[in-house]
């Protein structure tokens, strides 16, 4: 069969020719030269045995080569090689055969390159259509998702905004009556009364505008030397009162890696941690315990929350760092933020997330399930780097970096030692 030494002939040009016109790079020409070769031997195969199923497994795995940029790009990568491939396989076929030779190669050869041009534009196009339909069923759900966030905004926000504007309605209207003839000590509690419904509106709408700037990824930071040791001392104080209303013990220990300096927005990680200690507060009965340790691992600090809480669920596990994925029932929200099982807007611990991701960090939950009788609580991990070292250079030229710091002072310590061979 004079075809197949033509075949033999033109196999090194063939390869050569063709994977230095459609590929660039010495390493990406090399693999795909060897792919080339796989699918020369394929041809051959089917040359001589009139079967083109020998190139089916391989057509297949072309045709379904796509890259996630291919297919967004709509660029069907396959089908232009092998279409290139029918054009360049004519011209060495022209330059390197005589004109019978050459004929009656290309007679054998481009039938079956056509049918393979045909077959992998199917898979292609299979390829093509599926991620479509992927593509769609991910903003569907996306839509979906948003729906229902939408539909959780209004209730909650409703109910959030309801609360604090009766009581500034409430306390408003019983001033209005008391009038001229009202005692001071009165007025001044339900002057106290209206401040709280005030503040607690303040805090919604702060939350909203922190989630506002974390989605659209505008949350700044104002980075600065901090010590964990002295916010938690301050979450400590701040939350004394209500621990102590509710019978609970909060305690908050001492850990390696607590005393250490690091560079943080120390704001904004006062928000969060305090948004998870108010959380295991919340959820924990009056007379539980609620516990701030932590420890010191490579490259990071790692903050734990540990409540004997009524716990969360594994498939609410996840939720819970979304916007409005409160757990609370909506109709138990109230301006108090401790209250057991009180609810909330949803958007502390999805502005936790986002401040300590901004940060450099992760946050997870740990529970063995929700139960209210058990009692086996949550614990929070809170990863936050140890950056020693500030990224703004105005920073770095008035703190440096600590540990440097640390070494001169050290060495100038040593320096201004008097020996016994020098003057005391």
């Amino acid at each position: 069969m004079a075809v197949q030494t033509s075949l033999q002939q033109l196999r090194h040009i063939w390869v050569e020719t063709i994977s230095q016109e459609l590929s660039t790079g010495e390493g990406v020409r090399a693999g795909f030269a060897e792919e080339l070769q796989r699918f020369y031997t394929l041809l051959e195969q089917s040359i001589v045995t009139g079967d083109t199923a020998w190139l089916d497994k391989l057509l297949y795995e072309w045709g379904h080569s796509s890259t996630e940029t291919n297919l967004e790009e709509a660029d069907y990568h396959a089908s232009f090689v092998i279409n290139r491939m029918i054009s360049l396989t004519i011209n060495i076929a022209s330059k390197n055969l005589e004109g019978t030779e050459a004929l009656e190669f290309l007679a054998y050869v481009i039938p079956i390159l056509a049918h393979s041009l045909s077959v992998v534009i199917r898979y292609e196009m299979e390829t093509r259509v599926a991620h479509i339909s992927k593509e769609l069923g991910d903003v569907q759900e996306k839509l979906q998702t948003l729906d229902r966030n939408k539909s959780k905004f209004i209730s909650v926000a409703a109910h959030e905004l309801k609360t604090p504007l009766t009581l500034i309605e409430g306390y408003t209207s019983m001033m209005i009556d008391l009038g001229q003839e009202s005692e001071q000590a009165l007025m001044k509690n339900y002057l106290k009364g209206v401040n709280t419904g005030i503040l607690r509106l303040r805090d919604i709408i702060d939350d909203m505008i922190d989630v506002s700037l974390i989605d659209n990824n505008l949350l700044t930071l104002n980075v600065q030397p901090m010590w964990l040791i002295h916010m938690l001392s301050l979450i400590r104080n701040e939350f004394k009162k209500p621990t102590q209303e509710r019978k609970q013990t909060l305690q908050v220990r001492d850990f390696p890696g607590s005393e250490m300096l690091i560079y943080g927005d120390s704001e904004r990680l006062y928000q969060a941690i305090s948004n998870v200690v108010m959380n295991a507060i919340k959820y924990t009965p009056d007379k539980g315990s609620i516990t701030v340790d932590g420890r010191l691992l490579p490259g990071f600090i790692e903050v734990t929350v540990k409540d004997s809480g009524i716990g969360i669920s594994p498939e609410n596990q996840s939720v819970i760092f979304d916007k409005f994925g409160q757990l609370g029932r909506t109709d138990l929200h109230s301006s108090g933020k401790t209250k057991f099982k009180g609810g909330g807007p949803g958007l502390g611990l999805s502005i936790t997330r986002g401040i300590i991701e901004a940060h450099g960090g992760t946050i997870w939950v740990e529970s063995e399930g929700y139960d209210e009788v058990k009692l086996s609580g949550s614990t929070f991990h809170i990863l936050l780097p140890t950056r020693t070292e500030a990224n703004n250079p105005v920073m770095l030229k008035f703190f440096g970096n600590p540990e440097q710091q640390k070494t001169e002072t050290e060495t100038s310590g040593k320096e201004n030692t008097p020996t016994n061979d020098s003057p005391a």
